[in-house]
C-alpha cells in the first residue's frame, strides 16, 4: 500500500525496566506527546510514549500508547480511566487487557 507506514515496535526491557504497555484511548485530535508524557508523569517516569496520528494532517488518531513500570502503570490507570483530557473522557488499560479496544468483530 502506497504510504503506509508500518508501527514501529517498541521493546519493554527498557534498561532492566519491566515495562507494562498502556493504552490510552478517546485523544483529542489536537493531542500532543508532551501533553500526553505530562499527565503521566504525575504517576511516574514515562519510558516511552507512541501517539498514532494521521500520515497525511499529522493529528493524532485518538489513541496511543505509553510505557510504564508496573505499579506507575496501575496509579495511571486507576486515576485517568475515565478522567477529562480536553473535552474528552480517556479510556486507559493495559495493552493486554479483555477489554475491546482496537478489536474488530
Amino acid at each position: 500500500m502506497p504510504g503506509y507506514k508500518k508501527p514501529r515496535t517498541v521493546f519493554f526491557t527498557h534498561l532492566g525496566h519491566n515495562l507494562k504497555r498502556i493504552f490510552v484511548g478517546n485523544l483529542p485530535r489536537n493531542a500532543t506527546e508532551a501533553r500526553v508524557k505530562d499527565l503521566f508523569s504525575e504517576f511516574g517516569k514515562v519510558h516511552t510514549i507512541e501517539l498514532i496520528t494521521d500520515m497525511f494532517s499529522g493529528e493524532c488518531k485518538g489513541f496511543g500508547y505509553i510505557g510504564m513500570e508496573g505499579h506507575e502503570a496501575r496509579a495511571a490507570i486507576a486515576k485517568l480511566s475515565g478522567a477529562k483530557f480536553g473535552e474528552n473522557l480517556l479510556k486507559v488499560d493495559f495493552e493486554n487487557s479483555d477489554s475491546k479496544h482496537g478489536k474488530r468483530r
